[in-house]
């Protein structure tokens, strides 16, 4: 059996990212609102508003897709990975064409907020991701009262 036939046995470190990014980005919500309004008023507090639950909408749909696509095999998981990004972007792009003529939209700050809500969240959840196959997603968390261990040779 091939690598890219296996399947994840329990649960997807991709979706536990994906789902921990959300976790970081909806109490950012109010104050994004509130630059936002100081920015451009209430139509501005709207549609940050509006891009930062498009960005947060888009990382659970990654998250459930890749959940999903682990549970079949590695290679639908890159298969989920490259074709669910293109999808999520068209929906992305449907999610702001319908919207862009309302009232309530100032689509600067619309702009600005889903460019920089994708980036910041991806470049703060580096701080959070394990980078080892020990323990593949996000880092294991260890108790703050743990003592840290000491190297060899050094006291």
């Amino acid at each position: 059996m091939t690598a890219l036939v296996q399947r994840l046995e329990g649960p997807s470190p991709a979706a536990q990212v994906a789902l921990d990014m959300v976790k970081r980005g909806l109490p950012l919500v109010p104050v994004g609102m509130v630059i936002g309004a100081i920015f451009a008023g209430f139509n501005g507090a709207m549609s940050v508003t509006y891009a930062m639950m498009l960005v947060l909408v888009n990382l659970v749909l990654s998250a459930a897709l890749l959940g999903w696509a682990a549970k079949i095999s590695f290679a639908a998981v890159a298969s989920a990975a490259l074709g669910g990004y293109v999808l999520r972007l068209g929906l992305i792009f449907a999610a702001v064409w319908i919207v862009k003529d309302m009232s309530w939209v100032a689509m600067v700050p619309l702009g600005i907020t889903l460019i920089v809500t994708h980036l910041g969240l991806l470049v703060w959840e580096l701080r959070h991701v394990s980078a080892s196959m020990a323990h593949p997603g996000l880092k294991p968390r260890t108790p703050r009262s743990a003592p840290r261990p000491v190297a060899a040779g050094r006291r």
